[in-house]
């Protein structure tokens, strides 16, 4: 029972930056701009919030006020990752530049930014950035029965600030204005444009909405890892995107998506506590063999239900106002 509670816990806390992740990646491309730099603004968020948490630590604030700490190292990490998707942005829908291209090449450039300011704030090789004990919103005890080991063994400030993230991203989505024009500058950015929607605003708005939250992404992949930050979120930008696809740019599918996905991520890097599943011993690292199941996974369901999925119909396509 204790390991089924601790998969549950490290599922949660594994689905909480796919949430926000594929809920960022779902705002950019709704407004039309595919955002393929999520795998960087992570990193970037996490960076940002990891020295926050830094420079925090052993201060009078972290001692009476340790939560409110946490939540500037989350909103730090929101700040600069729509600042970082704003250089997409600008050569995404300003200068109309290829869309993956910039992505690309902001993804290329994150870690090797990361370990830079890394190494200047640390110095040369000490490339992590460990976390602070007072950063958990609550510690299970050590004789934790099932319902605390599920919601308290792995439980930050990112989880009820991912629920709260959920509501308001279908309340935006389908109940107001703002969410109706961003889906049209997605579908008809020149039937959108017709009636007076700004399509440029509307998806510097969209990409930077998906920057924010992928900067929260970042820290809670962080926070998950449970190891600190170490300029790397394991691919979990492009995993965001899948689990975004399988959710048919929808949230709520895009949190049982996720779900789905963290489950299998949990259970890879549970693997040697887990009584019924195969041991391999006869492999050499056979570790390995679980740890590729989560992609594996990835890839099967996608390709199962690609030729299902509708994305917006004018994603990925630089809108010219001259052209209408």
């Amino acid at each position: 029972m204790n390991v089924f509670g601790d998969l549950l816990s490290s599922m949660i806390a594994f689905a909480v930056p796919l949430i926000l992740v594929a809920l960022g990646a779902m705002f950019s491309e709704r407004s039309g701009t595919i955002n393929i730099a999520l795998e960087g603004i992570m990193i970037i968020g996490g960076l940002v919030a990891s020295l926050i948490f830094k420079f925090l630590n052993g201060s009078a604030l972290a001692a009476s006020s340790p939560q409110l700490c946490v939540l500037i190292g989350i909103v730090g990490a929101a700040v600069v990752g729509a600042i970082y998707s704003f250089f997409l942005a600008f050569a995404s829908i300003r200068l109309k530049a290829d869309q993956t291209i910039g992505g690309t090449a902001l993804n290329i450039m994150a870690p090797a930014l990361a370990i830079v300011i890394t190494w200047a704030v640390q110095g040369q090789g000490q490339t992590a950035i460990y976390t602070p004990s007072w950063v958990p919103l609550a510690t299970a005890p050590i004789d934790a029965n099932f319902f605390e080991r599920v919601f308290l063994k792995s439980s930050y400030l990112t989880t009820p600030i991912c629920v709260l993230i959920i509501i308001a991203t279908w309340v935006i989505i389908y109940k107001t204005k703002f969410g109706l024009r961003l889906r049209s500058c997605g579908e008809n950015p020149a039937a959108a444009d017709s009636v007076g929607i700004n399509v440029y605003k509307m998806r510097y708005t969209g990409v930077m909405i998906s920057g924010a939250l992928a900067g929260i992404g970042g820290i809670a992949f962080t926070l998950a890892a449970g190891s600190g930050f170490a300029s790397t979120v394991a691919g979990y930008g492009f995993l965001a995107l899948a689990v975004m696809i399988f959710g048919n740019w929808q949230p709520l599918k895009i949190v049982l998506a996720a779900l789905l996905f963290a489950f299998f991520k949990s259970l890879s890097g549970m693997s040697d506590s887990i009584p019924f599943l195969p041991s391999f011993s006869n492999i050499k690292e056979s570790y390995y063999i679980y740890l590729m199941i989560p992609y594996i996974v990835t890839m099967i369901i996608l390709a199962l239900t690609s030729k299902k999925s509708r994305a917006p119909k004018a994603e990925g396509i630089p809108y010219d106002k001259s052209s209408r």
